[in-house]
């Protein structure tokens, strides 16, 4: 980025260019101790290990690591991360009870071809100072990541940019998410149906209703959040966009065949 007295362009149109969504230009880590922030990063990654620990289990285990923390703060911090182990998941997007809430669909039916189902979450997003959420829109068959966005806040607005990107590469039959608000929200589902496209949910409680993106977190999070400091907002927007492209383009998987996503996804050899 280029500070406004450097540069012809707004500070909006240089968020616009980048993709990045405008309330992380002023992004600043507050409110959050260090310590706390330090406590948090063991969290995360004994999280990824260990999806079912709840608070007391995670008070018992940062205990053994050295840092005796009572349950309330672990309890705190586990809420603000978004994590709770009642679901083997982050479960980052809560329910608001006033929004429509779509059945399941995909209970028994076999996902064959790309394009059929497409599906969204969000996850927690470590830097060296601070932290932001990403959500993607991955397709199923493939496990092709079509779009991602990053913010500092869990508000809808950065899943509808993820959604808006996917559509501009195509279309799916249907679309599965959790049952958090950023997904059942009017603006969300109402962009999906307004596209055609059936509407899913994850059960509640049915951690393993939306299993490929669950696997997703845990590749990126082992094989370049935990690998990378991010400084800040844009290194960690960089370094996600680098392994994306990665991920899709050079990574092969076993359960494809060792193809890569997008030789899948494109029906290639």
């Amino acid at each position: 980025m280029i500070e406004p007295d450097n540069t012809t362009l707004s500070i909006v149109r240089q968020c616009e260019l980048l993709g990045l969504n405008r309330s992380s230009w002023y992004y600043r880590p507050c409110g959050v101790s260090e310590q706390d922030l330090a406590i948090m990063r063991l969290l995360d990654e004994q999280y990824t290990r260990t999806p079912f620990y709840g608070f007391r289990r995670m008070k018992l285990w940062l205990a053994e690591q050295g840092h005796i923390v009572n349950h309330k703060r672990v309890r705190r911090m586990m809420r603000t991360m978004g994590l709770e182990a009642i679901y083997p998941k982050p479960k980052l997007s809560r329910r608001n009870d006033e929004h429509k809430v779509f059945p399941y669909l995909l209970r028994d039916v076999p996902v064959v071809r790309p394009g059929q189902v497409w599906a969204s979450d969000i996850t927690y997003i470590r830097m060296r100072r601070g932290f932001v959420y990403l959500v993607a829109v991955m397709d199923w068959f493939s496990r092709y990541v079509l779009s991602w966005s990053v913010s500092v806040t869990l508000d809808v607005y950065f899943c509808l940019e993820a959604l808006e990107k996917a559509l501009a590469v195509g279309r799916s039959e249907i679309f599965n998410t959790d049952q958090g608000s950023q997904f059942t929200s009017r603006e969300f589902t109402g962009m999906l149906l307004g596209a055609g496209i059936r509407v899913s949910m994850d059960g509640k409680g049915r951690a393993f209703d939306n299993i490929f993106i669950e696997r997703l977190w845990r590749t990126v999070k082992y094989e370049e959040v935990y690998l990378k400091e991010y400084p800040d907002v844009l290194s960690c927007m960089q370094g996600l966009r680098d392994y994306f492209r990665f991920y899709n383009e050079h990574r092969p998987h076993q359960a494809l065949g060792n193809k890569t996503p997008l030789q899948v996804y494109l029906g290639r050899d």
